[in-house]
């Protein structure tokens, strides 16, 4: 199918590995040009190499911390006229309530919430006037889903989809949606990170922790990354013009509910 995203300008963020890079990848492989984002610059210029390779797109890598105003001016100004934005950013770590004094409040938010809120607040000016954009967001699982030990994450990633919902209504009328991916045991780095962290509570083998993770999955596997770009990719498309407003997820039919 194409997609008819060819020659679209997208911004990518955190995309020098995991997720991010999965979308951006996906989005190259649809012809568009990609300006990808990460605050290290050898793993930066390498991932953006690695594209190109794979995809004959042209990525243009942007070092920059989301997190600061200064980093998210930078990363607009690489792609002034954006079509597509894709927020992602790296979760906080989980933990308990009574460990989330204001200072580990602030990053999550920051991180979470705002460097999304304002990346958005940066592209949709332009993307209406335009009459085309696509704004997909990566959440969490957990903001329907919630567990008690991500809380920062869950309460930071609910925020978001929130303003997501309520901007979705505004900005229809111009051919721009508003969607967010909720992920679910999709196999990056940060899965490895969960696992390790089981199997060093459990006193366990990493490979039986993975297992014992992926029997929490309806599926009994994880997800791949590219399953998820290309779902990424989908959500950007002129046939996904009427799909707005929503929270995608993407995890194997774990969640149970029905909304």
């Amino acid at each position: 199918m194409d997609l008819g995203i060819k020659g679209r300008k997208a911004i990518v963020c955190a995309s020098s590995q995991g997720l991010g890079k999965a979308c951006a990848t996906s989005l190259a492989g649809e012809g568009c040009d990609v300006v990808i984002n990460g605050r290290t610059e050898a793993k930066l210029l390498a991932t953006a190499k690695e594209i190109e390779a794979l995809t004959g797109a042209k990525v243009t890598p942007v070092v920059a911390d989301i997190n600061t105003e200064e980093g998210r001016a930078r990363l607009l100004a690489a792609s002034p006229e954006a079509d597509i934005l894709v927020n992602n950013n790296a979760g906080p770590p989980p933990g308990k309530l009574e460990d989330w004094d204001h200072a580990a409040w602030m990053p999550a938010l920051e991180s979470n919430l705002l460097a999304a809120a304002l990346l958005m607040r940066g592209v949709m000016p332009g993307m209406r006037e335009r009459k085309f954009g696509r704004i997909v967001n990566i959440t969490s699982a957990m903001v329907k889903s919630p567990y008690p030990e991500m809380g920062l994450s869950t309460a930071a990633r609910a925020g978001l989809s929130a303003l997501s919902k309520s901007m979705a209504r505004l900005v229809a009328p111009d051919n721009v949606t508003v969607n967010n991916i909720l992920p679910f045991r999709i196999d990056t780095d940060r899965q490895k990170f969960f696992t390790q962290r089981l199997a060093d509570q459990e006193g366990i083998p990493f490979a039986e922790a993975r297992r014992k993770i992926e029997q929490t999955v309806a599926a009994q596997r994880m997800g791949t990354p590219k399953e998820f770009g290309d779902a990424c990719a989908f959500l950007c498309s002129v046939q996904a013009s009427f799909i707005s407003g929503q929270n995608l997820q993407l995890d194997g039919a774990s969640y149970s509910g029905l909304i």
